[in-house]
């Protein structure tokens, strides 16, 4: 989970979305996941608790590598945004 959500560019650094995981700020379809590990497929929906956001998102994709902005946005869909 912590590579994707580096790849899909939720944050900058893959120990950021490690500690991200690990602290408990993020749910897959709506059950708290503490382990970076954890395997998400297509249709999984992350809750993500930034600092100052709440985003909602639905993956869709992976990819190999991390990419630019563009290909990192068809690996999910934005379901919604709370502050």
């Amino acid at each position: 989970m912590d590579k994707w959500l580096w790849h899909a560019r939720v944050v900058k650094a893959r120990t950021s979305a490690a500690e991200l995981v690990v602290t408990g700020h993020v749910r897959v379809n709506g059950v708290r996941e503490t382990s970076p590990g954890h395997a998400i497929k297509p249709g999984d929906v992350l809750t993500i608790a930034l600092d100052r956001t709440v985003r909602v998102l639905k993956v869709t994709g992976f990819n190999e590598r991390r990419g630019d902005a563009a290909s990192a946005r068809v690996l999910y869909e934005e379901l919604g945004t709370r502050n």
